[in-house]
């Protein structure tokens, strides 16, 4: 499995406005077929250019359902952020392929 991870910095002005809308535009992402499962997490670190970080760790189907998603979908969701909040947010994107898990269970 792949997981497509997207690290955004969101300035303090739109972070309210930002947090609102990625947790309407993660289920247009999933709604693509591409990915199974979304994780939103924030970042605990303090950035030295400030703001807000997050990162979003989409789960995909396979190595192909994720290159399908950039090949058909890529292009037009990170348009509309770009769109909405411009300079005010600044996003890169890793590929992380999950070698192992494990759990443990106390009682």
């Amino acid at each position: 499995m792949i997981i497509y991870n997207v690290t955004v910095n969101i300035d303090e002005s739109i972070h309210e406005e930002w947090l609102t809308w990625i947790k309407e535009h993660i289920p247009q992402v999933l709604g693509t077929g591409k990915f199974e499962k979304v994780t939103l997490t924030k970042v605990l670190v303090e950035e030295d250019m400030g703001g807000q970080t997050y990162s979003i760790q989409y789960r995909s189907y396979s190595r192909e359902a994720l290159d399908a998603y950039y090949r058909e979908d890529a292009e037009k969701m990170r348009i509309e952020g770009l769109k909405k909040f411009a300079d005010k947010m600044l996003a890169f994107r890793t590929e992380l392929q999950i070698v192992d898990e494990y759990t443990v269970n106390f009682k």
